[in-house]
């Protein structure tokens, strides 16, 4: 009888867990691992240490626009929606809130700033976690903060800062 393997996830203390679902073809859209990597990046980097489970979700330009419209009163799509979880008082769950992120932004975005689409999908899925854990960009200050450990968590992966002046 062979021994038995070990799951690997057994070993984690505190597990990710991203759940992924696409709304669109695949093609061009990083694997399921890559997502879970970029997620417990984020994680690790805002200190979070309890476990974490994150829906994310692909969409196309349609349901993209339609998303941000609803939740946000923007009539375009945008790269990626964040959802955090809102539980009732006393109610605990390691599942943090859901993603949107739009592939033909993402695409065209990574395109307009000459940089790889993989980076920019990395960028952005760290910066949806990040807001899923509260962390916001719309004053200064906290977009300063936000910005900083978006820079350090990318470059623990040996990404160039996305905020950086392009030459």
């Amino acid at each position: 009888m062979p021994a038995a393997r070990s799951n690997p996830e057994s070993r984690i203390s505190n597990p990710v867990i991203v759940h992924l679902g696409y709304a669109v073809p695949r093609a061009g859209i990083p694997a399921a691992a890559s997502f879970r990597h970029w997620v417990a990046a984020a994680l690790r980097g805002a200190r979070r240490r309890q476990a974490a489970e994150v829906s994310i979700r692909i969409v196309g330009v349609e349901e993209g626009l339609a998303l941000n419209n609803q939740y946000r009163g923007k009539h375009y799509a945008t790269n990626v929606l964040s959802f955090p979880v809102e539980l009732p008082a006393g109610v605990r769950s390691p599942l943090i809130g859901d993603l949107a992120i739009c592939a033909p932004v993402v695409a065209r975005e990574a395109a307009e700033q000459g940089k790889p689409a993989r980076t920019h999908w990395a960028h952005l899925t760290i910066h949806g976690t990040l807001h899923l854990l509260g962390y916001d960009h719309v004053i200064d200050a906290e977009a300063e903060a936000m910005e900083a450990l978006e820079t350090r968590v990318l470059a623990g992966l040996g990404i160039a800062d996305p905020y950086a002046p392009r030459a």
